[in-house]
């Protein structure tokens, strides 16, 4: 019987640049929160029913969520990893949506997201990148919780933006760490090496069971840039959408990705 094949070692993220990048990108979206009108505030977005207040009280519960959880005694060790937490958006979409909503009714969602925002950098920047934090699906190493609030940020940026028509920057580090997490995800859901998955500059995975190439061209190559594929990983867009558009290349007769997207949503 030939050996197991070896699980790829789970990527590693720099924690000061990690740090760094949500500071950046929660700039961004603060910044362009601070310029809403009342009217703005009230557009609808392309999450269900929320609007672009809800959208934005959204953002702020998931950093404060970091902020209450270090604010908890540590959890004596990790109980998952970063490619766990994906898993937990879709058991728990009815309880965010109805906190989303609470917390919306209940606050101006500008100021909450200011207020949330100073917390969040206080309790961040006073605890060590070890620390292990209370999250869903469970505790997490704070550098690793900070590599999702990356992702929480930049999604949302790009929810915000195509809600309000606004041009909102994305921090390189954030949208880096951002397509990277997707793509391992990918990869993780669906296990071999028949397929390439390319989001130049930031990614380059192996996926899907079959024949794996080991030189030279591979057979089945899919190539998209960064936000498309966010996107697609999180159900912004559907496959075929993105092929229509142009916004995908996909060679081989393996290389559609249709029924492994999204990995979150």
């Amino acid at each position: 019987m030939p050996p197991a094949a070896r699980k790829p070692r789970p990527r590693q993220y720099d924690p000061k640049k990690t740090r760094a990048a949500v500071t950046a990108q929660l700039g961004h979206v603060g910044d362009a929160v601070r310029g809403l009108t009342a009217e703005q505030f009230a557009l609808p977005t392309r999450l269900g029913d929320w609007t672009v207040r809800e959208l934005v009280a959204h953002l702020s519960m998931t950093l404060g969520a970091v902020a209450r959880g270090l604010a908890e005694p540590a959890p004596p060790k990790p109980e998952a990893t970063l490619l766990d937490w994906p898993s937990a958006s879709a058991p728990l979409a009815a309880s965010v949506d109805e906190r989303t909503h609470a917390l919306s009714a209940a606050h101006d969602p500008a100021a909450l997201l200011e207020r949330t925002a100073a917390e969040f950098a206080e309790r961040v920047g006073a605890a060590p990148d070890d620390r292990v934090v209370t999250a869903r699906p469970g505790a997490l190493r704070l550098s690793d919780l900070l590599v999702t609030r990356c992702l929480e940020l930049v999604v949302h940026a790009d929810d915000l933006a195509a809600a309000t028509g606004r041009e909102i920057p994305y921090d390189r580090q954030a949208l880096a760490t951002t397509t990277r997490l997707l793509a391992d995800v990918l990869a993780a859901r669906a296990p071999g090496g028949s397929v390439e998955v390319r989001v130049p500059p930031f990614a380059v995975v192996q996926c899907v069971a079959g024949p794996k190439h080991t030189r030279g061209t591979p057979p089945n190559v899919v190539e998209t840039d960064p936000l498309t594929w966010i996107r697609l990983a999180t159900g912004r867009t559907t496959w075929a959408e993105a092929l229509d558009a142009a916004c995908v290349s996909a060679s081989g007769e393996r290389a559609d990705l249709a029924g492994y997207l999204p990995v979150m949503s």
